[in-house]
């Protein structure tokens, strides 16, 4: 089996990306690479660059990594991290944290590529909850 899509879940607090990570962990796959980049590096609420980075690296498997930010400062520090280390197959996704997370999860787990892991991501954004 080829390697599986990378998510890395970028939020200002380190208990809110973990306990996503867990939500999804139940629900997709452990065959999917799954990194968490939560809080500043002294467990602040916040963002930090070399946790975005580190968790990148973590799950980059060469079929692509797709980064979903919660709002914020973690879009930009996002951004940030990739435009001083610019990979085409990093892609920062524009999505709901928790739909987004979950749909990329389900998907990437099905084997599928980076562009339709993104689109996945993206298009949780028309599920109507109610």
């Amino acid at each position: 089996m080829s390697a599986s899509v990378g998510i890395v879940l970028v939020s200002h607090s380190a208990e809110l990306a973990a306990g996503l990570r867990l939500l999804v962990e139940q629900i997709g796959s452990d065959t999917v690479p799954l990194a968490t980049a939560g809080g500043t590096d002294d467990g602040r609420i916040g963002t930090s660059y070399d946790l975005v980075l580190a968790a990148i690296r973590s799950v980059d498997r060469g079929a692509g990594v797709v980064v979903l930010p919660d709002l914020g400062s973690s879009v930009l520090t996002t951004r940030t991290v990739l435009e001083d280390h610019p990979h085409p197959d990093v892609l920062i996704v524009d999505a709901p944290f928790v739909e987004g997370a979950v749909a990329a999860v389900v998907t990437a787990a099905s084997g599928a590529d980076l562009k339709t892991v993104a689109d996945a991501a993206k298009e949780a954004r028309h599920v109507h909850k109610l």
